[in-house]
């Protein structure tokens, strides 16, 4: 029998096979690898939490050791520099033990025969096109597969709902569903419990959170950042597929959930798919969604190209590259409540934040003056952070009502997202990781916003690169944000 392992002050069995031995890498050269997997498990490794781990690249370029070694090297830079003795060695270690196997996964038994030369429990990290990793699990049969391994895949998880249940599956058919980590790199642990402390634990919020007294709430991720080199993927999916499909639901989710008994991850993952069984979107699309993309402008000192000129972009596709779409959580604790997600590329302001705004007060007391906006709590996301905007009698004016801000910055984790992610699969904690029936219920709440937009029932609005978005786009935007 397992025994179950303290992490976080959360209680969870690890796999019976034991903690994975083997992080194979596919799609070792891409970018993703380099610039987020491998410093993210460079921090993991300098936390001593990767002992004795054996670490494979794997790719179809034609690569040598030395050149993925040399990749290794550059990628653990910044953590080698701020690592300790036993940190520093600890990466040496995995760099010059690691080695680089090219290989195409897309052909049928490559790497089945990869796998058999690797010393288990394996997890496999699928850093790859959504549509290869797919075709490389179809490829694999059950017995190809050693025991206790891992499947780890990025977003996006299919491209619809129904692709995305036939991707489950396929994945389940190799490994058990515990085994697969469909990753939310946005949310890490920290994040997570931020979230539930500030709401839980506190008397002053939990009464509070509902229909009764909360009046909307807006979740926000605005970048300065365009496509950035990312035009192959972006352009076929747009801010709707990859922001708010997955990353701002998951935070919604949170953000709506009942209390659970528990923070264990099942009664967790329980409590966000039953919120999200009951949101969705609709059906007046015209009046609860909006869609834009960005023109010629001009962020700090960069000039910027209209979207459809940045290389790589068709036109043709209309994609937008600012969205916001308003969602319903049909149950007793939300009903009427708009959920405003909101996220674009090339605005202004770089905003990451979840803002609730209340509803006034029942009755003010004739003689106040002055007060003339709603109570708002801001949680801002990486770094972590909780501002609570309230009235307050005012200075000179002890009748005028002024504006008060409470600030405070919440916990953070000393890992780096990624490494966040990796340490759950490593130690076999499925937290972070997206659940079978969670990841189709995204895609259903957005489809059929996808559909209205393909039909062109919503206009494709634009706005300039460096603006805070259209004009006509109305919304706690103009509230002064929180600038990470």
């Amino acid at each position: 029998m397992s025994t179950p392992t303290e992490d976080a002050n959360v209680t969870y069995t690890p796999s019976p096979e034991g903690a994975v031995k083997t992080l194979l890498i596919l799609g070792a050269s891409g970018d993703l690898t380099g610039r987020l997997l491998l410093p993210g498990l460079a921090r993991l490794i300098t936390r001593g939490r990767a002992d004795g781990l054996q670490l494979v690249g794997a790719g179809s370029d034609s690569w040598s050791t030395q050149d993925w070694q040399g990749r290794l090297a550059e990628s653990f830079a910044a953590a080698q520099e701020k690592a300790d003795d036993a940190g520093r060695a600890a990466l040496e270690r995995i760099c010059e033990d690691s080695t680089y196997q090219p290989v195409d996964v897309t052909v049928e038994g490559e790497l089945a025969k990869l796998l058999d030369t690797l010393t288990g429990p394996v997890a496999i990290y699928f850093a790859l096109p959504p549509a290869i990793s797919q075709k490389a699990c179809e490829l694999l049969e059950p017995d190809d597969v050693p025991a206790g391994t891992r499947l780890v895949m990025e977003k996006p998880f299919g491209s619809g709902e129904e692709s995305a249940r036939r991707l489950n599956k396929t994945l389940k058919a190799l490994v058990p569903e515990d085994h697969i980590h469909r990753v939310d790199h946005f949310l890490g642990k920290a994040t997570v419990f931020n979230i539930l402390g500030l709401r839980f634990a506190n008397r002053m919020l939990e009464p509070v959170w509902s229909n009764q007294h909360i009046e909307k709430v807006e979740i926000f991720f605005d970048e300065k950042l365009t496509v950035e080199g990312r035009s192959r993927y972006y352009d076929k999916a747009g801010a709707l597929r990859d922001m708010i499909q997955s990353h701002l639901l998951q935070i919604m989710a949170l953000m709506a959930i009942n209390g659970p008994a528990t923070i264990h991850e099942r009664d967790l993952r329980d409590h966000v798919g039953s919120t999200l069984r009951a949101a969705s979107i609709g059906p007046d699309f015209a009046r609860c969604t909006r869609r834009a993309r960005y023109t010629a402008g001009s962020i700090g000192d960069r000039s910027v190209p209209d979207y459809v000129d940045e290389d790589g972009i068709d036109a043709e596709n209309m994609t937008e590259t600012l969205a916001e779409v308003e969602v319903a959580i049909n149950n007793e604790r939300w009903a009427g409540v708009p959920f405003i997600l909101r996220s674009g590329k090339a605005v202004g302001r770089k905003r990451k934040e979840a803002v609730v705004t209340f509803k006034p007060v029942n009755h003010l007391p004739t003689g106040f003056t002055g007060a003339d906006a709603p109570t708002r709590l801001r949680i801002g996301f990486g770094p972590d952070t909780l501002q609570l905007e309230m009235d307050v009698n005012g200075p000179g004016n002890i009748f005028s009502l002024d504006r008060a801000v409470l600030s405070a910055e919440l916990n953070a984790s000393d890992l780096h997202p990624y490494g966040e992610v990796l340490d759950g699969v490593l130690s076999g904690d499925p937290l972070l990781s997206v659940r079978d029936d969670i990841a189709e219920d995204c895609w259903r709440i957005v489809e059929p916003v996808l559909e209205a937009w393909a039909n062109n029932e919503v206009p494709m609005d634009e706005y300039e690169a460096g603006s805070s978005g259209p004009s006509a786009w109305v919304t706690s935007q103009e509230d002064v944000p929180l600038e990470s």
